[in-house]
Parts: structure tokens; C-alpha cells; sequence
């Protein structure tokens, strides 16, 4: 099995960039905007459109306020995946997010990490972008 972590630091209040996160039916508005144009939660899950088109179903395992980690599964395209993002405070102002996903076939690893990068730098051009 493939696991993929990477890593980021964001220059945003942790609890700020943590409200957007656990808001898992607003990716296209307050995580990543640009990067998820549509996001429709059901209750249960979300349906994400990508820019580029791709889209993918996710399952909801556990938002976790305490710990400031969301878990999820893609179902649908591949043979197993899951994974998790998690916001830890550093200095002012500053958090790291932590994107882990275990998935399978291997050889989707590649394109699944490329995913991952795109999301978390998306994640910090709006997270920085200047207020007002």
C-alpha cells in the first residue's frame, strides 16, 4: 500500500485555517477555492469537481475538534484510499498542515501526491491572501 504525507506551513491564525477545514462542504469557498470549483455535501459525503475537471466522491469518516483532523475516503476510483489533514498551531500566526492519504493501487501514488501538493498550495494562497 502507498502512503503519501506532506507537510506545509501557513502563515494563518490555526484556528481560523481549522474552521475552514472541519467545514468539509466548503472546500470551493473557504479552503481552496480555485483549486475544488464545486463542492455538494450530503449529510454523509461530498461530491468534488477539481479545475481541472476530475471528480471525486468522499465519505466523511470523523471531524475531530480536539485534534483539529479531518478523515475521509475516496470511494469510487480507486481500490482503497483514505486519508486525513490536520492543522497543528506553531509560531503567531503560523500553523503546519499535515495531508496524509494510504491508498492503493501503488502506482497511483504519483498522481494522488501531485493532487495533494496542488491542494495544499492552494490551501495556503487563499489561507495568506490578504483580508480586506
Amino acid at each position: 500500500m502507498a502512503s503519501i504525507r506532506r507537510e506545509i506551513l501557513i502563515h494563518a491564525a490555526p484556528d481560523e485555517l481549522w474552521s475552514a477545514l472541519r467545514d468539509v462542504g466548503a472546500l470551493h469557498t473557504r479552503l481552496v477555492p480555485g483549486f475544488v470549483i464545486e463542492c455538494v455535501w450530503d449529510g454523509e459525503g461530498r461530491d468534488i469537481t477539481f479545475a481541472n475537471g476530475m471528480k471525486a466522491r468522499e465519505l466523511i469518516v470523523d471531524v475531530d475538534d480536539d485534534s483539529r483532523r479531518v478523515a475521509w475516503t475516496a470511494v469510487g476510483h480507486l481500490k482503497h484510499h483514505n486519508a486525513s489533514a490536520q492543522v497543528f498551531p506553531e509560531d503567531a500566526g503560523t500553523c503546519r498542515v499535515v495531508w496524509i492519504a494510504d491508498l492503493l493501487p501503488d502506482q497511483m501514488a504519483p498522481p494522488i501526491a501531485t493532487v495533494i501538493e496542488q491542494g495544499l498550495a492552494a490551501m495556503k494562497r487563499h489561507a495568506e491572501r490578504p483580508k480586506g
